[in-house]
């Protein structure tokens, strides 16, 4: 059974692990495809992202497993939902899953927050990969789960 208050997303790189956590967990690098931000992996870590027209979005990490997961809290005090980054070592690359879920479909911003962001997530894990070089492999189609 799906959630339909739930996005998750995988992709496959060519990128080891290593890089796409340093692309996930490096401000510099992490300002280049997706949001300026003080993102750091450590668990209770409190930083901003600059969702430009959107604005700063408060975040906190919930959960780090080097190279294999980060997870965090994501706009605190208004959509307040779940991002999580998992990484699997897959032949030469890397298999990429992203759920973005705890969507409050009650509410008009949550619905319009979570289709907003299911049309998007799949051109900012595009521009993960221009950042780091190489072109992705789609996997299955995007899809609410």
């Amino acid at each position: 059974m799906t959630d339909p208050s739930t996005i998750r997303i995988e992709r496959s790189y060519s990128h080891s692990p290593a890089a796409l956590w340093r692309a996930l967990t490096d401000p510099e690098l992490h300002a280049r495809w997706w949001a300026a931000g003080d993102v750091r992996a450590v668990v209770g870590h409190r930083f901003t992202l600059d969702m430009g027209k959107w604005g700063q979005q408060p975040c906190e990490v919930l959960a780090v497993e080097q190279e294999r997961l980060l997870r965090y809290r994501f706009a605190a005090g208004s959509l307040d939902t779940i991002i999580t980054w998992e990484l699997a070592p897959e032949g030469a690359g890397t298999r990429l899953t992203l759920t973005h879920e705890g969507f409050n479909l009650d509410s008009p911003m949550g619905r319009a927050a979570l289709e907003g962001m299911k049309a998007g997530w799949p051109g900012v894990l595009g521009r993960l990969d221009a950042a780091l070089g190489g072109a992705a492999v789609a996997a299955p189609a995007a899809q609410a789960s």
